[in-house]
């Protein structure tokens, strides 16, 4: 179902094609302050840099991830109020978009390569969840947010003590991916199976070992 019905198939064609170009280009702008905009920078030796730069680029990745997720969940919701709600959030990842690749950049180094890889896997994911009608597509939302929180708690543990630009991002994203979870809980998400929760945890952390370095 597409989310205003006086634009044809082909014009939603390719105003998703467009958004997929730019998220994947490194195209975002954020509606919020970057949380560590005033946040007093350090300076980091080789192999913390070099940390920070992976773990970083693993949250861009997810953040790709979110965006071709939300973006797929909200065409295919089957009511206009999952529909927004799925926009919603995916107007709110785009800060994270925005906000790592600035710290990507600071860090002197730059997203994965495989991003075209991640968004078109992840799109169709967000596909098939939305296809399952829109409780498990919420369903298949609060499973996402539980392994992401789980991730941004480990990298608070394991980034540079110094790092403090690095850790103000990731706790604010940290913060949201618990209130987009809570949100998708509220409007009657599904549980998830066990083996599907088990694929995506393997998917997963395919991913971001990848994606650390490439």
């Amino acid at each position: 179902m597409r989310a205003n019905p006086f634009i044809s198939p082909l014009d939603d064609l390719i105003v998703g094609f467009d958004k997929a170009l730019r998220v994947v280009g490194g195209v975002a702008s954020a509606s919020r302050a970057n949380p560590a905009a005033n946040t007093v920078d350090c300076e980091l030796d080789e192999r913390e840099q070099r940390h920070s730069a992976g773990l970083m680029r693993v949250n861009h990745v997810g953040e790709v991830c979110a965006q071709a997720l939300y973006d797929s969940q909200a065409r295919h919701a089957q009511s206009p109020g999952m529909r927004a709600q799925f926009e919603q959030a995916g107007r709110e990842e785009e800060d994270h978009l925005a906000w790592t690749a600035q710290r990507l950049s600071e860090l002197g180094s730059q997203p994965s390569v495989l991003n075209p890889l991640w968004y078109a896997g992840a799109y169709a994911m967000g596909t098939i969840a939305a296809k399952l009608g829109d409780a498990r597509s919420l369903g298949f939302v609060v499973e996402t947010e539980r392994q992401v929180e789980a991730h941004l708690n480990s990298h608070l543990e394991t980034l540079p003590a110094g790092d403090a630009k690095s850790r103000a991002i990731v706790e604010q994203m940290r913060q949201d991916e618990i209130a987009h979870g809570d949100a998708a809980q509220s409007l009657g998400a599904a549980e998830m199976p066990v083996p599907v929760k088990l694929a995506m945890r393997a998917m997963s952390k395919v991913m971001t070992t990848t994606a650390y370095y490439l």
